[in-house]
């Protein structure tokens, strides 16, 4: 497992593609790729990435990882550990590190949490959450982006508003990157089948009344008939930390 605050480059191929080939291809792949097996998905990024491909992963479940590691052996799997996780997620990052065929990438803020309240006073997360996932989650992404010409996520269009456009494989206009979304149309009960029928890792929170996991000072467990993401920023009109907006 290996920890950084600067970009991963060393172990990195030139690049292949210029920001115009790669958003022609993230255009024509979108197309083509809408009703893919999400395993196809995979196979496709990395036949044409190669290991300019990378994973994120918030460690709520290792599905994504998995599916890449079975396209991608030694596939990178970029975590940002923000230093508010809960211990049962930066056990289930360890787990993943060592028995899946991954290279776990930790990505850290450029400022510990004790150095952000001394410059932000304490307990930012309170007070300015956009301010403190922009610090401590979208900056240190862009960061650790830089290496790479695609990245893939678990986003699922099913699991708030904003999520149901995902395109399965999109352009991030922002990063100037490849996006991939390979279980967009899968629903939970699609993750629930892949998590059983390959023996996956999941964080154990989730048996514990945790329907969505972040950081813990912003993450609460969810009531009976609430939305998944209810228990995300709670008391803020707030349900996104910035990554995919």
């Amino acid at each position: 497992m290996t920890t950084a605050q600067e970009p991963v480059r060393e172990s990195l191929p030139a690049q292949r593609h210029s920001k115009a080939e790669l958003r022609r291809l993230a255009l024509e792949a979108g197309r083509a790729l809408e009703g893919a097996d999400a395993l196809d998905v995979m196979r496709w990024a990395a036949d044409t990435f190669g290991h300019r491909f990378c994973v994120t992963s918030s460690m709520e479940d290792a599905v994504v990882a998995h599916l890449a590691s079975r396209a991608l052996p030694g596939v990178h799997v970029v975590f940002l550990d923000t230093g508010y996780h809960f211990p049962e997620t930066i056990g289930t990052r360890d787990a993943v590190a060592a028995v899946m065929d991954v290279e776990v990438i930790t990505v850290t803020p450029r400022q510990s949490v004790a150095e952000q309240d001394a410059r932000q006073g304490t307990r930012l997360h309170d007070r300015d959450p956009d301010l403190c996932c922009a610090l401590r989650k979208v900056l240190p992404l862009e960061e650790s982006l830089r290496g790479y010409d695609a990245w893939a996520t678990g986003l699922r269009r099913e699991e708030s508003p904003l999520r149901s456009l995902t395109p399965v494989v999109g352009w991030d206009d922002r990063r100037k990157k490849v996006k991939i979304s390979p279980i967009a149309r899968w629903s939970q009960p699609d993750v629930d089948r892949y998590v059983a029928e390959h023996g996956v890792l999941t964080n154990p929170l989730l048996s514990d009344g945790y329907a969505s996991i972040g950081c813990a000072p912003c993450t609460r467990r969810v009531q009976d008939g609430e939305d998944a993401r209810a228990g995300r920023w709670s008391g803020f009109d707030k349900t996104e930390c910035g990554l995919h907006v």
